[in-house]
């Protein structure tokens, strides 16, 4: 008998690029540190929610649970018996009831179970809703419905006996896990609503072990022929606890995906790591030139042919620490692109504030009149004090050359590596304001992620009486003048202050966008919200200069708990202009990742 014709996937008419996704992650539960709810919830709570016991449990759901997809003869024996016993029960009135009351029972004490662990605190809790929650559970204390078992083995053995037994139950223990995050705003603490939605969008995920079929769900929501910008992650020094699988060897898996995939893999960079492995970075100077000498860098860069840089400021380091400095002149001569975090969100570094960023190392503010001091930054919690290392300003502290060479001096001072002075063709001077440098990275080729994030674009939007927020409508393109005074070559010493506290981050993107040739955003996250941001993103695009800037991304896994790549994909397709969209999804990702070594 003959069998029908195969058809190939149809894949892009020839006269259009692929379209690349420039912002996508595969790495795997085994890459992320056990104790992310460290400085989130209260010690020692936050060892309850360990990372890898949830990695653990989704795996075995999905490999061996009621999740895991059942298909064949075998599969559909097993179905049939279970179906029989089903029915049996249910047929029986008596045995029914007494299984409904049951599962009711159980769910009961595992659901407060559940909701103790998530909340602590939940006794000390305001709000109408977590009122009425502890009026229910004192209750159910007092008439001794409730367990009041203390011992977490007891309660562990109580949820998993629902989730593997009653569908209803673990229906509505999944409801709680989900929708916590809008019960925590209403508690102190609201940051704690980011981290269930990341644990939520990494679990759903992790059941891969390997980041091949990760990479293979993310392929299979595009047409044939796309590419994807590929972001791994080092988060071994965010003090969060260890990791399961070091980062070489997610570096290593990576690069074997690299060989047969559209994916353009970046390496990713923590200063704390070329400390703790000297082979990690290495090089010499000819010529004013870095030259890489055998490093893990050098193989990944121009053996394995890694297409590019990832930070994460937000783990704990600034852009400009003194080690990054000559990776990044490196990075500018050969025009390897740099995409870095740059947004508030749940994953930020979670020990103790240490002293030296208590200011910050290079902006200064107005201490009286005519007098600057270093920039306070008073924040104490974990979330707030990592923003800063986050803030788009921190890269005019490499693109600028007047705060550059500040830099460049802290990190000569620091580090005493005499190579600073022939790459930057620097001078020292005890007074950072007195030294100098020839050699900028005014070409410095950066991706700020997420473009600040989409409560910056409303930000934008409310800051209609504020005059820097104002700057790119009245000089759309240059947008916000950061080093001088309005209509003047005078320089402002407290414009960096009024930037740094009180400009929106879009305003400032914008306007390093607009000033600086190799300075790109993409709107990878913010996209999943596409009602709010298509209306200043059509205006955005309406830039001469701002649409060749704008990269397409999606931020996988990380937002799919919010919508699919798919639906984000084709509500970009239908919510622009066809040249609008083949702009930003092809054309300027290929410019982007386009460099020197490939």
């Amino acid at each position: 008998m003959d069998q029908p014709a195969i058809q190939n996937r149809p894949a892009y008419p020839d006269e259009k690029p692929p379209i690349i996704n420039c912002h996508a992650h595969i790495f795997t539960g085994d890459h992320v540190p056990a104790h992310l709810g460290k400085t989130v919830i209260r010690s020692p709570f936050y060892k309850l929610l360990n990372f890898h016991w949830i990695f653990s449990a989704f795996r075995w759901w999905y490999s061996k649970g009621p999740g895991k997809t059942k298909h064949g003869g075998i599969a559909n024996k097993k179905a049939t018996s279970r179906y029989k016993i089903k029915m049996f029960l249910k047929r029986s009135f008596i045995l029914s009831t007494f299984l409904a009351l049951l599962g009711f029972f159980l769910t009961l004490q595992a659901a407060d179970f559940l909701f103790h662990w998530i909340f602590p605190d939940a006794q000390k809790a305001t709000g109408w809703m977590m009122e009425q929650i502890n009026k229910l559970h004192n209750f159910l204390a007092k008439y001794n419905i409730l367990l009041e078992t203390k011992n977490i083995v007891w309660q562990i053995a109580l949820i998993l006996a629902v989730v593997i037994f009653f569908r209803s139950g673990r229906n509505f223990l999944f409801l709680i896990l989900k929708n916590s995050y809008s019960i925590l705003k209403k508690l102190p603490g609201k940051e704690t609503s980011g981290l269930i939605k990341r644990y939520l969008a990494i679990g759903r995920f992790t059941f891969h072990r390997n980041q091949g079929r990760t990479l293979g769900d993310l392929e299979k929501q595009y047409p044939d022929g796309s590419g994807f910008v590929i972001l791994p992650m080092d988060m071994e020094y965010m003090e969060a606890g260890k990791v399961k699988e070091p980062y070489r060897v997610q570096m290593e898996k990576l690069a074997a995906l690299k060989k047969n995939n559209h994916i353009y893999p970046f390496v990713f960079v923590d200063p704390r790591r070329m400390i703790a492995e000297p082979d990690f970075f290495n090089y010499r100077c000819e010529n004013g030139k870095v030259i890489l000498e055998d490093c893990f860098i050098k193989e990944y860069i121009e053996d394995k042919k890694f297409s590019g840089f990832k930070i994460y400021p937000a783990l704990g380091y600034y852009p400009f620490d003194p080690l990054l400095l000559p990776l990044w002149k490196y990075a500018e001569q050969k025009q390897l692109p740099i995409l870095t975090h740059c947004v508030r969100g749940p994953m930020y570094y979670r020990g103790r504030k240490k002293p030296e960023w208590d200011f910050h190392p290079v902006f200064k503010q107005l201490v009286g009149p005519g007098e600057y001091d270093k920039l306070l930054l008073s924040q104490t919690k974990n979330d707030e004090f990592s923003a800063n290392f986050t803030h788009p300003m921190n890269f005019l502290c490499l693109l600028q050359k007047e705060w550059l060479k500040k830099a460049v001096n802290q990190a000569y001072k620091k580090t005493k590596d005499e190579r600073l002075k022939e790459v930057f063709g620097f001078t020292p001077d005890d007074d950072d304001e007195k030294a100098t440098i020839r050699n900028g990275l005014t070409d410095l080729k950066i991706c700020l992620g997420h473009y600040g994030g989409d409560d910056e674009w409303k930000r934008y939007f409310e800051q209609d009486r504020y005059d820097l927020s104002n700057e790119l409508s009245q000089n759309p393109y240059w947008g916000i003048d950061f080093f001088y005074k309005k209509n003047s070559n005078e320089v402002s010493y407290g414009k960096p202050e009024q930037l740094w506290k009180y400009t929106d981050w879009y305003s400032i993107i914008s306007s390093m966008m607009l000033q600086y040739r190799n300075v790109y955003a993409d709107i990878s996250f913010i996209l999943h919200n596409d009602a709010f941001i298509l209306p200043l993103l059509k205006q955005t695009l309406q830039n001469h200069e701002l649409r060749k800037k704008v990269l397409y991304g999606t931020d996988f896994y990380v937002v799919r708990n919010l919508k699919s790549d798919k639906q984000m994909l084709a509500d970009m397709m239908g919510g622009l202009e066809e040249r609008d969209f083949d702009q930003v999804a092809r054309m300027n990702p290929a410019a982007f990742i386009k460099n020197f070594v490939q």
